[in-house]
């Protein structure tokens, strides 16, 4: 392939991740999100966010976010889960599980244990049908038309998308609870971020 051709499929995959992020505005449910910001915002416990593959991904910068404005959170292996690691669990947590067709079966094979002790359940998922779709006490719909791949399989406009919509949500839950530059200097005090809060 010339480097015309590869150049051509750079640009169509921007094109494409572009566009699955922009659509997020016309096809993600307004009430659904809100009540995703307030659940997060006034959890009592962590939240705990799981997946697989390149939803592990998206999980852990996802677990990341948020602790970035002050909500606890981590990320879940789902193997170590089923194996012990449940036990982080508690009634007052809330476990985000993302999974794209909603029924990988490391996914699924962590939602009795939270039925079992009552945490609140967030499935992200493409499919509502899908167990987790069903399951799930907040469904999160995030599609995207399709993938850049020439086989529509590798997920990265759709991660991108999932990312995207916890990116949003973790800039809403600022301004939910009143997040202060004060709290973020407190647990941001490296890197040219740190060095930005403490200038001003």
């Amino acid at each position: 392939m010339e480097d015309k051709q590869l150049w051509e499929g750079i640009l169509n995959t921007w094109e494409i991740e572009a566009a699955s992020v922009q659509k997020l505005t016309q096809t993600m449910n307004e009430g659904t999100v809100l009540e995703v910001v307030k659940t997060i915002g006034d959890c009592k416990g962590r939240v705990l966010v799981a997946g697989c593959g390149t939803s592990a991904a998206a999980a852990k910068k996802i677990a990341h976010s948020l602790c970035c404005v002050e909500r606890p959170a981590c990320y879940l292996n789902p193997s170590d889960a089923v194996h012990g690691a449940l036990g982080m669990l508690q009634k007052d947590d809330v476990l985000i599980l993302i999974s794209k067709g909603g029924n990988t079966l490391e996914i699924a094979n962590l939602i009795p244990a939270c039925k079992a002790k009552g945490a609140k359940l967030i499935g992200v998922t493409e499919n509502p049908e899908s167990l987790l779709g069903k399951e799930a006490d907040i469904i999160l719909k995030v599609k995207v038309d399709k993938e850049p791949c020439p086989f529509n399989m590798l997920a990265t406009a759709s991660t991108m998308a999932v990312i995207s919509v916890f990116d949003a949500i973790s800039i809403a839950l600022m301004h939910y609870t009143n997040y202060t530059k004060e709290q973020f200097l407190i647990i941001h005090p490296g890197g040219a971020v740190g060095e930005r809060l403490l200038k001003k």
